[in-house]
């Protein structure tokens, strides 16, 4: 498809909640408008978006990041924003798998964090270089309130309000000499996807944020991690990371533009003359 239709909200999927047939998880506000719907993008053909209604509002997704077999991540993550950028997108919520650094979280635990460390190989993916990106304050504090708000009404026993997301390239998981590093640098949880995504969300100005899932301890921490408990995680966790999920698009409004989000992005100073 070509040409591309207009949405106000994104939400980018990840790993808590690929195990689901999402948003089909019997809710009756949501609705499938089309699925499996690829643009055709500078960057290659896009992933796979589905199209759906929640409470009368279109919402456009895709799973798993954009991430797919016989393509880069870094070009995946380049056809998913200039897709977000064509259609207009103003307010993105990504989700994910994460591992636990620090000492107060567990496996289970839900994390929305306020700021990351980029320790990953794809930091110059952009689209464009017509602007100067400020990352002082990376995540939107407004869609990060109602990500809070919406996790502690599902009944989470644990949700943390920020933390520092250290980003690794993957795919293989981080040795203990690299957790070791990130532990002293700051770092509460460790992932793969917040970055380049953070920097390309400011780029198409649009407030971003996202909800991670603990799935396991990062290597050296309390011992060696346990794959089955990781899997019972995967499958038995995805629903209520749904139902958050769509209840906080239901909840994106006009109000999450009142943020400072829009005046960390400005014109390029490096233009010819």
């Amino acid at each position: 498809m070509t040409g591309i239709p207009r949405f106000d909200s994104a939400l980018i999927g990840g790993s808590s909640t690929f195990a689901l047939d999402f948003p089909e998880i019997g809710l009756e506000s949501v609705q499938r408008v089309e699925k499996g719907i690829i643009f055709e993008t500078p960057f290659g053909p896009s992933p796979p978006f589905t199209v759906f209604d929640v409470a009368g509002k279109q919402v456009i997704t895709c799973k798993m990041h954009g991430w797919r077999r016989g393509v880069s991540r870094a070009s995946a993550s380049k056809q998913v924003f200039w897709v977000f950028k064509e259609a207009g997108v103003r307010k993105i919520v990504a989700e994910g798998g994460v591992g636990c650094i620090s000492e107060g979280l567990k496996p289970r635990d839900l994390v929305i964090p306020h700021d990351y460390i980029d320790f990953s190989l794809r930091r110059d993916v952009s689209l464009s270089d017509d602007h100067l990106l400020i990352m002082r304050d990376p995540l939107c504090p407004a869609i990060r309130s109602l990500l809070l708000e919406t996790a502690l009404e599902s009944g989470a026993s644990s949700v943390s309000d920020g933390g520092v997301y250290a980003v690794t390239d993957g795919r293989h998981f981080e040795s203990r000499a690299e957790v070791a590093m990130l532990e002293k640098w700051g770092a509460h949880v460790i992932g793969q996807s917040l970055c380049p995504e953070v920097y390309l969300a400011r780029e198409i100005g649009a407030c971003y944020a996202g909800i991670y899932q603990v799935v396991n301890y990062a290597e050296g921490i309390h011992g060696d991690w346990d794959y089955g408990e990781l899997k019972d995680i995967f499958f038995q966790e995805a629903m209520r990371m749904g139902e958050i999920l769509l209840k906080v698009l239901n909840r994106l409004s006009a109000s999450v533009t009142a943020c400072f989000c829009q005046s960390l992005r400005k014109p390029t100073l490096l233009k010819e003359p």
